[in-house]
């Protein structure tokens, strides 16, 4: 499903299915998407805020989430554990990149984006194909009570919980994504944790020293 390619880009062989679509997840080590004058960004503040790209490029202000429809262009987000999600729309020619920290998961971020490619686009959820990138896995995600109480919907082991617990923050993404009618056979999700594997940069592992992967996707 998803496999590292000679730039040390991570690709999901699925979305390779169509010829007209840019994408990949970036490691510590690559470099290429830095230097795209065709890139759309944002200042990310762990929000649920969509933003439409437009036909425009550079850092487009603040939000957590960029969709894009125009041939030529790319959106992206960057990530040190937090959750990248590419959204592909098919049928209307139409992306998105997203950004779910644990605030914007809360939030449920991913969906808010399936929503506004809904209204912009004429999206299907049904139609969508949506890549979740490697970030922090279980494994590693330590979690206080506070933050556990935001998800106990999602695993009845956060309910009540007056302990540290781990988060799945890639499941419930998954699950979010589910709720609103994406098929699941259509989301690929990475098995990398962002902490363990030293390809990827991680704050949790680095704090200020860690650096930031670029995931991409657009319109070729």
């Amino acid at each position: 499903m998803f496999y590292k390619d000679s730039q040390n880009i991570y690709r999901v062989r699925q979305l390779e299915a169509f010829d007209w679509l840019v994408h990949g997840f970036g490691t510590r080590w690559s470099n290429s998407f830095g230097s795209c004058r065709n890139l759309a960004t944002l200042h990310q503040i762990h929000s649920h805020t969509v933003v439409s790209a437009a036909g425009r490029s550079g850092c487009l202000g603040d939000g957590d989430a960029l969709l894009e429809n125009t041939p030529g262009l790319l959106v992206a987000v960057k990530t040190a554990d937090c959750i990248p999600l590419l959204m592909v729309d098919p049928v209307h020619r139409a992306v998105a990149a997203v950004h779910a920290g644990w605030r914007g998961t809360a939030k449920r971020i991913a969906a808010r984006a399936v929503a506004q490619m809904e209204k912009e686009f004429a999206t299907r959820p049904g139609d969508l194909h949506v890549a979740i990138g490697p970030g922090i896995g279980k494994c590693c995600y330590r979690i206080g009570p506070e933050v556990a109480a935001e998800f106990a919907a999602y695993d009845p082991a956060l309910r009540d919980s007056t302990q540290p617990v781990f988060l799945d923050l890639g499941e419930i993404n998954r699950q979010q994504l589910a709720d609103t009618g994406v098929d699941e056979t259509r989301i690929y999700r990475a098995a990398i944790c962002t902490m363990c594997d030293q390809d990827f940069h991680s704050y949790r592992r680095d704090k200020q020293h860690a650096g930031r992967m670029l995931s991409v996707v657009g319109i070729a």
